[in-house]
């Protein structure tokens, strides 16, 4: 496709708010690389996302979490869209392909508890403990392991099965979620007990972003090179090979861990990795491990965006003190006594930095005009405007300023256009929330007329591009290491099969269907 620098680049995304907060991460370093492109989030929902009183064994679909945003895709609606790499199947529609893969986060799962059992284990929980997941991988894994616990099923995004947990009448002790997701929202001060391996294997995929785009769209494919990590491409690629030759997903109980060590000869790495298949009451398990030397040095090479190098200072930092801090013990005012600093930093995250009035108090820390927001933000307000609500868009708040525009309930008025506003000249300029505001266009409210460039066709031209479980072998990628990673997935999965995983998985099948 023939672009020019004022063509908007448009990215899918579902509408969670972790799922926007991976996609403006990855829009984010893209702007590092391409200042001068334009990009656009149009968010829709999924079936996963729309049918939550199913568990996601039971609805069988493999695509539960991609299938919408695909087909947009597909008809030219975005040019490319972030996906949780766990939610991705193995097998990708024909003409598309995953353009990188970004550095991972811990791919472990983690426990986070009720109030009432802060300071407890899996291990140390009281007999009969309820722990919420909706995963059968989890749940086969619990009951294997930790008999004094019982799982029931939990749906719904990020924020919503915390709510569950943390309500009045939450039947739920504890929950299992993944470490990244909680990293992402900056809810580390949540996390109760990290999961190793020995106590819970992860999923495939668990922990890394995809970026997912057309295989004929050369300039999106020349961008999201730069985004690639190799180190994550080699170990992902080998978990996703093992799943789809044994043939798993959501519908069976499968997991995997893998790393990637440098041997003595620092130029040779060892690719290590593990699988397993469980019955769904967790009884029946086989495992085994499976390991080759990859070169490294085309591995260790500096990526483009070492984005967990940036990253890590922070995450210590944050690790110091709670992440969710109540704001109503960081309240300013204009009373300089009350301005607590590292509360402010605790709440806002990257954002305070952004802010004009944390760069007046470090100018004149003994002078200076308190915050007015005193609504909890969070860690990072990922350019939406505290003072209207989301589904206003901050583009009404520039056309009308917030004398037309009543702001959300509870909230004050906008101090950076003042009280009397120009219509014609509202000062948007000075508002931090505008700046480098990305657009957000819903298209669960759009006609399909309402579409302002034309579908794309898809080239039926076949392409000489290999393509390892859906993931695009870009010229700077080392294909010998992409093949050895996915042969190594291969291998685990033959010997897994060979000691019989897929009956194992077709009896889980059919228990959950017979349950259905």
């Amino acid at each position: 496709m023939d672009r020019n620098n004022d063509k908007v680049i448009r990215v899918g995304s579902r509408k969670s708010q972790l799922a926007l907060i991976q996609t403006k991460h990855v829009i984010e370093q893209l702007q590092r690389l391409f200042p001068e492109r334009r990009f656009e989030i149009h968010t829709m929902t999924t079936i996963g996302d729309r049918v939550l009183n199913i568990s996601l064994p039971k609805i069988g679909e493999k695509s539960l979490f991609t299938k919408d945003l695909e087909d947009a895709l597909r008809r030219g609606k975005i040019d490319f869209v972030v996906h949780s790499l766990k939610d991705l199947p193995t097998s990708l529609p024909e003409g598309m392909t995953i353009g990188a893969v970004l550095e991972r986060e811990d791919p472990r799962d983690v426990l986070v508890l009720n109030q009432k059992y802060q300071g407890k284990t899996l291990k140390s929980l009281p007999e009969g403990s309820i722990i919420g997941t909706s995963s059968l991988r989890r749940a086969a894994q619990l009951a294997r392991l930790y008999p004094n616990v019982a799982v029931c099923d939990i749906r719904g995004n990020l924020n919503t099965r915390l709510a569950k947990l943390d309500a009045d009448t939450s039947k739920f002790a504890g929950i299992i979620l993944a470490h990244a997701g909680l990293v992402r929202m900056g809810w580390e001060s949540r996390i109760s007990q990290v999961l190793e391996n020995d106590d819970l294997m992860y999923a495939v995929g668990q922990g890394a972003l995809a970026v997912e785009c057309r295989l004929d769209d050369k300039e999106i494919l020349e961008m999201l090179e730069k985004l690639c990590c190799k180190a994550t491409q080699s170990q992902i690629l080998a978990e996703r090979s093992f799943l789809r030759t044994l043939g798993g997903g959501c519908s069976a109980p499968v997991a995997v861990s893998c790393s990637l060590k440098s041997s003595h000869d620092q130029n040779v790495g060892k690719l290590t990795l593990r699988g397993a298949v469980w019955s769904l009451d967790g009884k029946t398990e086989i495992q085994d491990e499976v390991s080759c030397e990859i070169p490294l040095r085309t591995i260790d090479e500096v990526d483009a965006v070492p984005a967990k190098k940036a990253k890590t200072i922070e995450i210590e930092k944050r690790r110091k003190s709670p992440d969710i801090v109540d704001d109503s013990k960081a309240t300013l005012g204009n009373d300089s006594q009350n301005f607590d600093i590292e509360a402010i930093i605790n709440i806002h995250g990257d954002a305070f930095k952004k802010c004009p009035y944390s760069m007046e108090h470090q100018k004149q820390p003994n002078n200076h005009e308190g915050c007015p927001i005193n609504i909890p933000i969070g860690q990072d307000v990922m350019g939406d405007c505290p003072y209207f609500d989301i589904s206003q868009k901050v583009d009404l708040a520039e056309k009308f300023g917030p004398e037309q525009v009543p702001p959300a309930e509870g909230s004050s008025k906008c101090p950076f256009s003042g009280t009397k506003v120009n219509v014609e000249k509202a000062p948007v300029d000075k508002c931090p929330f505008l700046a480098q505001q990305i657009k957000l266009i819903d298209c669960d409210a759009q006609s399909e007329h309402a579409l302002e460039d034309k579908e794309v066709i898809l080239s039926n031209s076949k392409t000489s591009v290999p393509l390892f479980c859906g993931l695009f072998c870009h010229q700077s990628i080392n294909e010998d290491v992409l093949r050895k990673s996915e042969n190594l997935g291969n291998q685990l999965a033959n010997i897994l099969m060979a000691n019989g995983a897929q009956e194992v998985m077709r009896k889980a099948q059919n228990e959950i269907h017979e349950k259905a």
